[in-house]
């Protein structure tokens, strides 16, 4: 994670005055581009980094400038905390816990209450999973292809080898952003929905994506891909509506009845969501999927004739 080794080449430098960018290169086992993009985002950050030149030469902190453990306050030091701790119940970090571990040694002092914990994992926990997502974040690290047996959401399985460039969580769900060497284009693929999965003995070349901007959203929320959905509800399932979908979405209207407004996929996950609600809801639009939806309830009904 590029957080763990922006903290550790911090702690580096206020323990030592100068260092050469080859050696935190060999450190972290990155490209010296890469501690150079690190010491730009560290200086952006307001910690005044400077590179020095000549026979002792090298990267240090400049001339002058004092850093003690206040460069981050108790208040931030638990934000990182707890960061890291929530991100360590999806998948095992051993760079996570050292992180944390010299964080513990910044300061003396007793850490701050952490007023905020966020567990990823499911109820139950869910460790083959955890597994595929360490795994998978391995590969992506090592800038190596993976081989896996894929099943998306209408149940069609294909054979897929890609090159995986980012692990998402998005909907309280894994996925892997990923080049698809099959169809040459990228593709989301959901991770839960990935069986035998192989690293490859085979390395690829990063393609330049804006993480940032988050790239797989541009392909899933094209127009001919989602549909808003307008629908209704009685007043006892208001504060399951509210939790569910926000309570800026809830709309009431002259005569007290309720409805919600939500854009969702238009596939045939939209389908089993809205009959995970039974008889709690009713579409009211668009009409396309009012009729699909009784379609559906008649082949139920032939089935339990």
């Amino acid at each position: 994670m590029k957080l763990d080794r922006l903290l550790a080449i911090t702690m580096i430098l206020i323990n030592q005055r100068r260092v050469q960018a080859q050696e935190l290169a060999e450190m972290f086992d990155v490209s010296v581009r890469t501690i150079y993009r690190d010491i730009d985002s560290l200086n952006q950050a307001g910690i005044p980094i400077v590179t020095y030149q000549g026979q002792n030469g090298g990267i240090g902190l400049i001339e002058g400038y004092r850093m003690d453990k206040h460069v981050l306050t108790r208040d931030e030091l638990s934000a990182i905390s707890i960061a890291l701790k929530s991100i360590s119940t999806s998948y095992q970090d051993m760079h996570a816990a050292a992180v944390l571990e010299k964080l513990k040694g910044i300061t003396n002092e007793k850490p701050s209450i952490e007023s905020i914990f966020i567990d990823f994992s499911p109820w139950g926990g869910n460790p083959i999973l955890k597994d595929k997502v360490s795994r998978l974040k391995e590969a992506v690290e090592s800038s190596l292809c993976i081989h896996f047996l894929y099943s998306n959401s209408v149940g069609e399985h294909s054979e897929r080898k890609v090159e995986p460039h980012t692990i998402v969580l998005k909907g309280q769900s894994w996925y892997l952003y990923a080049f698809c060497l099959f169809k040459k284009d990228f593709r989301l693929f959901k991770i839960a929905r990935m069986k035998d999965l192989t690293i490859l003995n085979k390395k690829f070349e990063r393609k330049e994506i804006e993480i940032n901007e988050s790239p797989w959203d541009k392909a899933w929320y094209q127009p001919e891909q989602t549909t808003v959905l307008t629908l209704a509800f009685e007043s006892s399932d208001l504060a399951m509506m509210e939790e569910m979908f926000g309570v800026e979405n809830i709309i009431k209207d002259a005569l007290g009845k309720l409805y919600v407004k939500t854009e969702m996929p238009d596939d045939e996950g939209m389908y089993r969501f809205l009959f995970s609600f039974a008889d709690r809801i009713e579409v009211i639009e668009p009409e396309y999927v009012r009729e699909k939806v009784s379609q559906l309830l008649m082949k139920m009904m032939d089935k339990y004739k």
